[in-house]
């Protein structure tokens, strides 16, 4: 069997023993997947240790394949090999490397020999997919791990905190609990009972809004409270009970978790809320920061009710922070998820004019806007969790366009939009809001993608090759 062998190594300014311990704890493996590709972790044993197992199940074509990883030649803060018991290739054995520099850096260095079955008709079919396949993987997750450690050097909140996270199983909650969990903080997550729990929670609690029921014990003592449940906005035309159902979900449930921290003798120190940039409305081309007024229509009027359904928290003297966020920029899920099938397939183009400022937001500086909120006691109230580049839908169109190599010269005619989809067109696509971030700029965020195209090539795992 005639063995393949890539390498990819990177400097980071952490310590061995720091980068090691990223890669040990739950989360760092999903942090580490491609969100271009569809890989899901199904069980985890014994963390990084001799004989520990992880089963992931993977995409080979339009075929689900298990791939059964066990851990290997584990040196605590040095090293440790990822063995194939069971998978697509071969054979797969990839070592990781901490090699020390100095004592604020080292380098990690990923080595991987690996072999195609069917050898050799499959390299001579496949091969070079498979090297570009490997080399886009590990640009992405060395990427990702220089990131979160200078996520957590900066925001390092005092040693392992203790988060409980509304939400924790969406889009933006589940990257979060994994970037926490990876910190060696203690993402809690509290959820409906029937709910599943996400992988990287170091607990639950229970709670029920539409009840009324929250197990409140297990809320004293925490420090700090992310609150991001709601229903989504977009998974449906918006009737009257859709509309009531959306403005529940976010206003009762607020409501209850703000009444409730309030009443314990040990609340957390801080609450975070999500927004939404939905407060401003259609504005046009005016700059928002966050003293705009609201505006007008439906999302403005549920912003306003689900932001003021906190004021007993605030009241109570625990810190409240409204993180108002633009589009959240994913390819796994969300808004971006939903569009790329069309923008794949050729057919994406302009939305009505074009002309609509859209404001969007990575979701690792989605992730990042929280931990600077929850480390930054002078903010509160509103914050603007929005790229400082906002861009005309015409503009995200053709980006997008480009970064996926796709045309984009099929416009999408708003009467068409309004027929199908109602009012929610007017306020969810065709809607104009220039949101600026204002708080987060004064009070020293770092944007990890303050551009679009960059963004996203970092997302898609496609680097720009003019």
């Amino acid at each position: 069997m005639a063995l393949q062998v890539f390498h990819k190594s990177s400097r980071l300014p952490s310590p061995p023993g720091a980068v090691y311990d990223w890669h040990s704890r739950p989360g760092a493996l999903q942090r580490l997947s491609p969100p271009w590709e569809r890989i899901e972790l199904l069980e985890s044993t014994g963390g990084i240790c001799d004989g520990a197992r992880a089963v992931l199940e993977v995409r080979v074509g339009p075929a689900p394949v298990t791939w059964v990883a066990e851990h290997r030649n584990c040196i605590p803060g040095r090293q440790f090999t990822d063995f194939q018991v069971e998978g697509p290739f071969a054979y797969w054995e990839h070592a990781h490397r901490f090699e020390p520099i100095d004592p604020d850096a080292c380098l990690l260095e990923d080595r991987v020999e690996y072999a195609l079955p069917l050898e050799p008709v499959s390299s001579l079919l496949s091969g070079h997919v498979v090297s570009g396949k490997l080399h886009r993987m590990f640009d992405f997750r060395h990427r990702v791990t220089a990131r979160d450690l200078a996520l957590h050097d900066r925001y390092s909140l005092g040693g392992s905190r203790r988060f409980v996270i509304s939400g924790a199983s969406g889009l933006l909650g589940s990257g979060l609990c994994e970037v926490l969990s990876t910190g060696g903080h203690a993402p809690i997550a509290l959820v409906r009972e029937s709910s599943r729990i996400p992988d990287t929670a170091a607990g639950s609690v229970t709670w029920d809004p539409v009840s009324g029921a929250v197990d409140a014990e297990c809320l004293e003592g925490a420090d700090c409270v992310v609150h991001l449940a709601g229903e989504s906005i977009a998974s449906g035309r918006w009737s009257d009970s859709r509309r009531k159902s959306i403005r529940d979900s976010r206003v009762v449930g607020t409501r209850l978790l703000a009444e409730t921290l309030a009443s314990l003798s040990d609340p957390p120190e801080t609450l975070i809320c999500a927004s939404a940039t939905g407060w401003y409305g259609d504005r046009g081309d005016e700059p928002l920061s966050e003293q705009a007024n609201s505006g007008a229509g439906f999302l403005a009027d549920v912003c306003r009710d689900w932001e003021a359904a906190a004021e007993p928290a605030r009241k109570a003297g625990i810190r409240v922070v409204h993180l108002r966020f633009g589009m959240i920029l994913w390819p796994a899920g969300g808004a971006l998820r939903q569009m790329l099938p069309i923008f794949r397939a050729g057919a994406g183009g302009r939305i009505g004019s074009g002309r609509q400022f859209w404001s969007w937001v990575s979701r690792d500086d989605a992730i990042g806007s929280v931990l600077h909120a929850a480390s930054n006691g002078a903010l509160t109230g509103p914050v603007n969790v929005v790229s400082p580049g906002p861009v005309r839908n015409q503009t995200f169109v053709a980006v997008l366009g480009s970064v996926l190599d796709r045309p984009t010269v099929v416009p999408v005619p708003a009467s068409i939009l309004r027929i199908k989809m109602g009012s929610m067109a007017d306020e969810l696509l065709l809607s104009s809001a220039r949101v600026i971030p204002e708080r987060l700029q004064e009070t020293g965020y770092e944007f990890q993608d303050p551009e679009l195209e960059p963004a996203l090539r970092h997302m898609f795992g496609r680097p720009d090759t003019r």
